[in-house]
């Protein structure tokens, strides 16, 4: 069974271990079926990604072991492509502008006839009069892009989570800055590279039945098998953060650590492996085929 996979960090300041025991499973989880592993780094937000930390970020990957098959593609470069891929969704009808902000949205009161997960878009701006849109283009509210779900019910098989089923909400594929986002991306690359397996975050487990729907509305191929791994968390029990102390590997280097030791020691946080063992990558992957 082929399952190419691939990791996509974020380069908004430097992974803390949580992000690199991800990019380790992710790595993990196509090499041991003998496939590929791709990087791709998600820089679509011009004001928090900076160049400075994809080199901190891909600096650290290496250090502890994670490599990959091709040149990362970078998510900043390809805003035509994902342009393109917007062409038949509005020829379709399939979008409409939303000129709600974030603070009228979140004080919203969601549709009565439909049961949306909690934070969800409550079609606000689905069906706008013409006056009320004329309104707010005089305004000069810049408009995003959101798509016509219509509460559609999507599920999918998680290795982790089992049978995860959810109603899709009206959300943005373009933002009202013209930055296009997060789900469009994903599935526009996603599709074009091959990715069959997803490993990643158990935060974003919310997300994939929107990238589903998506790559079904817009005709494109899928991943076919997912993975929501837990995040890391502190001696709290709470989500692992700079509270807790060193929380990234360049931090734990200058306390003497070694890359080696805290790749073991993210491993066995997940039995892999048992604690104290410090194996290579390639001890791992034959452990695990």
């Amino acid at each position: 069974m082929s399952a190419d996979g691939r990791y996509a960090p974020s380069p908004t300041g430097e992974l803390h271990l949580g992000n690199l025991r991800t990019a380790l499973l992710a790595q993990f989880f196509a090499r041991a079926q003998r496939s590929r592993f791709l990087l791709r780094v998600d820089d679509l937000d011009p004001e928090r990604s900076r160049p400075d930390w994809v080199e901190r970020q891909l600096g650290d990957l290496r250090a502890i072991g994670v490599d990959w098959d091709e040149d990362p593609i970078f998510q900043s470069r390809r805003a035509h492509i994902y342009g393109e891929a917007l062409g038949p969704l509005i020829a379709g009808d399939s979008v409409y502008e939303c000129y709600c902000t974030r603070a009228e949205i979140r004080s919203a009161v969601s549709a009565p006839h439909v049961d949306l997960p909690e934070g969800a878009y409550p079609g606000t701006c689905r069906d706008l009069s013409v006056e009320r849109r004329r309104e707010l283009v005089a305004s000069g509210r810049p408009p995003a892009l959101r798509v016509r779900a219509e509460a559609a019910t999507v599920g999918f098989e998680d290795r982790i989570h089992g049978t995860v089923t959810g109603v899709v909400d009206d959300f943005v594929v373009r933002r009202n800055d013209g930055v296009h986002a997060y789900n469009l991306a994903t599935v526009v690359d996603d599709a074009e590279q091959g990715i069959e397996e997803v490993v990643r975050g158990d935060d974003l487990l919310g997300s994939t039945g929107r990238q589903l729907w998506l790559a079904r509305t817009l005709e494109v191929r899928a991943p076919t098998s997912f993975a929501h791994v837990p995040l890391m968390l502190g001696p709290d029990g709470e989500r692992l953060a700079k509270r807790h102390g060193a929380v990234t590997l360049g931090e734990r280097l200058a306390g003497g650590d070694s890359a080696d030791q805290v790749r073991a020691e993210l491993l066995a946080s997940v039995g892999l492996p048992g604690a104290g063992e410090i194996p290579t990558i390639d001890e791992l992957l034959e452990a695990l085929r």
